[in-house]
This record gives C-alpha cells, structure tokens and sequence, in this order.
C-alpha cells in the first residue's frame, strides 16, 4: 500500500500524541471545541501504519537506512 517512511521516535511521538489528543476529547465533555481534538486520530494512524503521505510528497524518511 504504502512505504514505510515514518522511523521509531518518530512513530512513537506519533501514537503519544495521538492517544493524547483523543484522551482530551474523551475527557473535555463540556469543551466548546472539543472537536479539534480529533485530529489526532491522523497521527494515531500515520503512527500505526509507519507511513505519513505528507513524508512522501516531500521526499522525507525518517527510517533508519539498511
């Protein structure tokens, strides 16, 4: 599908603040713009797949070289 080009610290950085953004919707029940808080569902799934199409569009990879 696509090629991996989202490297460990990075993918890790990715799902923590994606979980933690999420983690904010669940909680701010009563926020006014609680719905901003989606948008972490995009680096959860980026995270997740090891892939980022805007890494792609650049011409960036942050994978370790074999």
């Amino acid at each position: 599908m696509f090629s991996k080009n989202v490297g460990g610290l990075d993918r890790i950085a990715r799902i923590v603040v994606g979980l933690a953004l999420l983690a904010g919707f669940m909680l701010n029940a009563d926020a006014e713009y609680r719905w901003l808080y989606l948008i972490g569902i995009i680096p959860l799934a980026t995270g997740l797949m090891s892939s980022c199409p805007l890494y792609s569009i650049f011409g960036l990879n942050t994978c370790p070289r074999k």
